[in-house]
């Protein structure tokens, strides 16, 4: 079976409005922070557990696709994902919300099934623009995930928008069962050999390892500014509300229009390249957010470049690490993203602690820093000094 490009674009928005449940806490921290007596760097820990729970999952699930039929997968997975958002929507302590999210981090993974069902399906000159096209609408579930919690926090609090995000589950598992192709799995042996075949591939591809190893710093960049942005604008001279704080989303969404083309050039001789017109373009955004000050314009312009920065850098290396051994695309993606979300936790964590010690001003050096060293690994890379097997 081909991908029509009516399955590529029913793909694409499985994928948003899945991926968008890891995401919808952070404008709702402040929210959680009041109701729970708390400080509100200690509750942003939802934050980042919600993305360690998704590594978790990518770890442990993922690799699953190349043993099972997908679309079985995607749907009991999905199924998981309702029970956890409804925990987190009826959960009466911090703790229960704490594992409620790890819970629906892990239960998220399903666009890390979707992309390999769609790499598979795609002939080798349009893979990288169906992936392009499928990483929009994961990068719009993202950024408008943030636009919409804030939105739905602020009218009829926290728990409601985890109560929506389970309804619109449930309708996408009824539209998934009925439309997604079955696939025929790839691998026939054990699990215990599964695994240990994706840690075969980290020690022999060394394409893998630096397209983890890049991703890794890339997600711990963004993800540290989405989740320090939010104590950034609701602290003065802005004391935004949740409202407020999750419409920046929006902003990002433009970063998701550059996902086809990056794409499209990811097809081309030298996809590589790409990457460092990301990091320049990220070190560009952080330039801007050091500049803010009191002018929102720059905010605005920071966001922007930073997920375009981060669509060139994630597009280009799910590309490259898909066309390495077709029959092992799970287990190739379970390693690259699941090192990638390993960094988004880091990045949150990280930029909560930057906060504590010196709210904005050491968030942005801080970054510059993580930047910094991965144009470092880059050079590296391209000097073929850790290009061994």
């Amino acid at each position: 079976m081909k991908l029509s490009r009516k399955d590529i674009l029913l793909m694409a928005f499985c994928t948003g409005l899945i991926v968008a449940n890891i995401y919808y806490c952070q404008p709702l921290v402040i929210l959680v922070a009041k109701e729970y007596g708390l400080t509100e760097s200690y509750a942003g820990r939802i934050t980042y557990l919600t993305q360690a729970g998704y590594a978790i999952g990518l770890f442990l699930l993922v690799p699953l696709g190349d043993m099972f039929e997908r679309r079985k997968q995607i749907l009991v997975i999905t199924g998981l994902a309702i029970a956890s958002l409804l925990m987190a929507a009826f959960s009466h302590t911090f703790l229960v919300l704490e594992i409620a999210c790890v819970l629906i981090g892990a239960s998220s993974i399903v666009p890390q099934l979707i992309l390999p069902m769609a790499a598979n399906l795609s002939s080798d000159e349009s893979r990288g623009h169906t992936i392009g096209i499928i990483m929009s609408g994961l990068l719009v579930g993202i950024l408008g995930s943030r636009a919409i919690s804030g939105s739905i926090g602020f009218l009829w609090g926290w728990r409601a928008m985890f109560g929506i995000a389970a309804g619109l589950c449930f309708l996408l598992l009824l539209l998934m069962a009925s439309r997604f192709p079955q696939s025929k799995p790839t691998f026939k042996g054990t699990y215990r050999e599964l695994m240990s075949s994706m840690f075969n591939y980290i020690k022999t591809q060394p394409v893998l390892r630096e397209a983890s190893l890049i991703n890794f710093l890339a997600f711990a960049t963004l993800s540290a500014f989405w989740t320090t942005m939010v104590l950034f604008l609701a602290n003065p001279p802005f004391n935004f509300q949740s409202l407020q704080i999750g419409l920046f989303g929006i902003a990002g969404a433009a970063g998701a229009l550059a996902a086809p083309l990056v794409g499209k050039l990811s097809d081309g001789k030298e996809p590589r390249k790409n990457l460092l017109i990301g990091l320049l373009l990220q070190l560009a955004s952080i330039a801007a957010f050091y500049f803010t000050g009191s002018h929102l314009y720059l905010f605005v312009v920071g966001i922007i470049l930073i997920d375009i920065g981060q669509q060139a850098i994630h597009v280009t290396n799910q590309t490259r690490i898909y066309a390495l051994i077709p029959e092992a695309r799970n287990r190739l993606n379970t390693v690259f993203m699941s090192v990638s979300f390993v960094g988004a936790s880091f990045g949150s964590a990280m930029g909560l602690w930057l906060w504590d010690k010196g709210q904005w001003p050491i968030y942005c050096l801080g970054s510059v820093l993580v930047i910094a060293i991965n144009i470092l690994i880059y050079r590296l890379y391209a000097r073929k000094i850790f290009n061994y097997a």
